[in-house]
């Protein structure tokens, strides 16, 4: 599965586990700005896991409480950060402090997706297990 959206701000990119996010330069990231990320997840994963990349090509700023909303979204199983710059590698990792899932920061896009095929295999097992025990 493939499928590009243009949303003005940025553009995603949406694969089978994850989707990518190339937020435009001079952009400001609000909390408000969940309600486009949750209806492309809504969209293409529906009740499956998914790892959302965020590729900072560009520079543009965060609202870090964007990701306490961000966590809400229950099939959001991950977040990875996308950058070989040092100053938006640190803010980065600030931004993680507010994001209570996996979270972490990659020089390369193919790392970052090496890196989602673990979480959501995680999340499958993990799944597995509370059904199990729900059914016993």
């Amino acid at each position: 599965m493939f499928h590009y959206y243009d949303l003005g701000i940025s553009e995603v990119f949406v694969f089978d586990e994850f989707l990518v996010n190339q937020i435009r330069e001079g952009v400001v990231i609000t909390p408000a700005h969940n309600i486009a990320t949750q209806t492309v997840i809504d969209q293409h994963f529906a009740n499956k896991p998914v790892v959302y990349i965020s590729n900072r090509h560009f520079s543009y700023t965060v609202d870090p409480l964007t990701y306490i909303e961000t966590s809400k979204i229950h099939n959001l199983v991950g977040i990875a950060i996308v950058s070989d710059q040092p100053d938006k590698q640190s803010t980065a990792n600030y931004e993680s402090s507010f994001y209570k899932k996996p979270f972490e920061i990659f020089n390369t896009l193919s790392e970052a997706m090496e890196w989602v095929h673990k979480v959501v295999l995680v999340n499958e097992n993990s799944n597995k297990k509370t059904r199990k025990i729900i059914t016993k």
